[in-house]
């Protein structure tokens, strides 16, 4: 509709099509209008869906929201603007003062963070305890107990949590248990299957799959909790980008075929890693060493993921050695690329730590987290030969 004078009063309709595009549109605006106060009363009482502010929803998040939710399956899920900003919402949008969480002791540097310094400080208390251990977090909880938050696998070091043995607990003991499905994703773990109440993913990682997004999700089995982590997200400003969420369905869309080839990859790079003189150990689930062996075999159905762990012999100097001499790698805090990548816990993720507390997580100056791409196997492995090489000259 237009005035007299030819201005643009209001935006014209969208010109009909009998077809459909193939891509899902990118809708960017920010607000919605309705026709009436009555219609908008009956988008905001759920007697019919639409959408109002982008913060309170958007078309490309709702797309996003209902793949993970598929993967998942779980309705009702949340897509947030990181996977710290889903981590944040469960914490702190569900725990008050005076209430406990467990931790992993093994846990994403900024989650550990969270746990140690930001919780204590609104009044919520921590403690960390191993999560592959169901004793020692059972002899962690106290009658204020509310929460026990795990990684699957855990982030670096790919310790494998007992979670069949974590749910029972947290069901005899009615605490909400939520499993960071990051490393693992849907493919390799499924946390309902196994009792969990809470599941949170970085999307950014191996889901978008292409270092250019930054997204989180968060879903839960009850249908109150899902409720209470959307009212908390849309309160404190967590929505996330629609131009994110149009690329990380973009990125969705080959998330299997990509997670199949990264994993294959992933066990042919562990082995040739064990076999390089100057490797003092790989970490790899599937692998007969790896110290949760039997139960990632039980728990994952015989699949690793795309994270390979290990550690060269020698410090800061071998560590460095090695990233000069991997060529054509990025060293970078990230993992999920359709290209391999490179992390130092030590001078990244887990920095914040001191030194004797990254040393009682096994976490020493030549210790290295691979997020393994895409590469042609055979030219990955000839990379790391040469770095490894050159860590040890």
């Amino acid at each position: 509709m237009r005035n007299s004078k030819g201005s643009l009063m209001r935006p014209d309709p969208l010109p009909f099509s009998a077809s459909h595009p193939v891509v899902t549109p990118l809708s960017p605006s920010v607000v919605y209008a309705s026709d009436t106060p009555d219609a908008l009363d009956d988008q905001y009482e759920g007697r019919v869906h639409g959408y109002t502010y982008s913060r309170e929803g958007h078309p490309n998040a709702d797309v996003v929201a209902k793949r993970l939710d598929a993967m998942e399956g779980m309705p009702g899920g949340v897509v947030t603007g990181s996977g710290m900003a889903a981590v944040s919402a469960v914490l702190l949008g569900l725990l008050k003062t005076g209430d406990h969480v467990i931790g992993g002791n093994q846990l994403y540097g900024r989650s550990m963070r969270l746990m140690a310094e930001d919780l204590p400080r609104l009044g919520i208390a921590t403690t960390l305890a191993d999560p592959g251990d169901v004793a020692a977090v059972d002899a962690a909880i106290r009658p204020e107990t509310k929460m026990i938050l795990v990684e699957a696998v855990s982030n670096p070091t790919l310790a494998v949590a007992d979670i069949d043995g974590l749910a029972q607990l947290c069901k005899d003991r009615d605490i909400l248990l939520v499993v960071d499905n990051t490393f693992t994703t849907p493919r390799g773990f499924r946390p309902f299957d196994h009792g969990a109440d809470i599941v949170i993913h970085s999307i950014t990682k191996l889901l978008a799959g292409h270092s250019d997004v930054m997204l989180g999700y968060v879903v839960a089995k009850d249908a109150e909790i899902n409720t209470r982590l959307s009212v908390y997200v849309v309160t404190t400003g967590m929505t996330p980008s629609p131009f994110d969420c149009w690329l990380a369905e973009r990125g969705m869309l080959s998330f299997e075929l990509r997670f199949e080839r990264a994993q294959a990859t992933a066990v042919t790079l562990a082995d040739h890693l064990a076999g390089l003189p100057g490797v003092k150990r790989v970490i790899y689930p599937t692998r007969k060493d790896h110290p949760d062996h039997e139960r990632a075999m039980a728990l994952l159905d015989g699949k690793g993921c795309n994270m390979v762990s290990f550690e060269l012999e020698g410090g800061r100097a071998a560590a460095n050695a090695f990233t000069r001499g991997a060529d054509g790698l990025n060293f970078a805090p990230t993992l999920g690329d359709v290209g391999t990548t490179l992390s130092h816990p030590a001078s990244s993720s887990h920095r914040a730590l001191s030194a004797e507390d990254r040393a009682k997580l096994g976490l020493s100056e030549g210790f290295f987290r691979i997020s393994v791409g895409l590469e042609d196997p055979e030219t990955l492995c000839a990379v790391f030969t040469e770095a490894v090489a050159a860590a040890t000259s």
